[in-house]
């Protein structure tokens, strides 16, 4: 399995492709509305931010593409390379390992819950080593708070390099963070409140290049530290590691 950083560098190079794009598009207006060679029809400036919405979107699918990534790196390449027993897991990956195998966290039948039960049972009774496992997500919504959100519920300390942790928490646009506004953007156009037009008024490449440097390097810093979690077996049980992790700038 590919590691996290790599599969972020892979979308990462995807948006800087598309900003180049739109680089050349803006520079064209220079000399007069941009055509596309061979077209005699301009692009016009509503299709310019309808244009410069889709980088909202890529960066959004870059932000849950990376969580996902990272908790796949422990509960699926990190599990199957140690095969380790339940007992062996640290205290709060278990805890999401017995959640997602009894289904805790599902509304179910009595009969449903028990099968649940059972099927814990017989693999604690068979000392079955942990296999492969998918975390539940609690949302479906990601910016910076839900990161160090999940982050912490596995018990991995998120070690984001200072400058970038303390450039993603300030207020980027309309007082939200970088983060922060990609999810309320992308949700809002998901939901249909505004258009891909409206998205993007007042927009400038400049700007979305500045969103993407800030939302890069945040993410950057949560790849590596799901690496070195995993590096340092850090989801195996240490008596004296068993504390709250945080999110902290270093």
């Amino acid at each position: 399995m590919e590691l996290p950083s790599e599969g972020l560098g892979e979308r990462l190079r995807e948006v800087e492709a598309y900003l180049g794009f739109l680089r050349a598009i803006e520079a064209a207006t220079t000399s007069g509305p941009p055509r596309l060679v061979g077209s005699e029809e301009p692009i016009t400036a509503e299709q310019q931010r309808i244009l410069y919405s889709s980088v909202f979107l890529q960066l959004y699918s870059a932000v849950e593409a990376t969580v996902t990534r990272c908790l796949d790196f422990v509960t699926i390449a990190a599990l199957d390379h140690r095969k380790p027993k339940p007992g062996e897991l640290s205290e709060r990956l278990r805890r999401a390992w017995v959640q997602e195998i009894a289904r805790t966290h599902v509304d179910l039948t009595p009969a449903h819950r028990l099968d649940s039960a059972l099927l814990l049972c017989n693999h604690l009774v068979e000392q079955l080593p942990v296999s492969s496992f998918k975390i539940s997500k609690s949302t479906g919504n990601w910016d910076d708070t839900e990161i160090e959100e999940i982050t912490k519920r596995i018990g991995c300390t998120l070690a984001v390099p200072s400058a970038a942790f303390k450039a993603a928490k300030r207020p980027f646009r309309n007082d939200k963070n970088a983060l922060g506004l990609i999810k309320s953007l992308r949700n809002q156009l998901a939901h249909g409140e505004i258009s891909f037009a409206q998205c993007s008024e007042g927009v400038t490449v400049e700007e979305l290049e500045r969103l993407t440097k800030l939302t890069a390097e945040y993410l950057q810093g949560v790849a590596a530290s799901f690496e070195a979690y995993v590096a340092s077996d850090g989801f195996m049980y240490k008596p004296e590691a068993e504390r709250e992790p945080e999110a902290i700038p270093v």
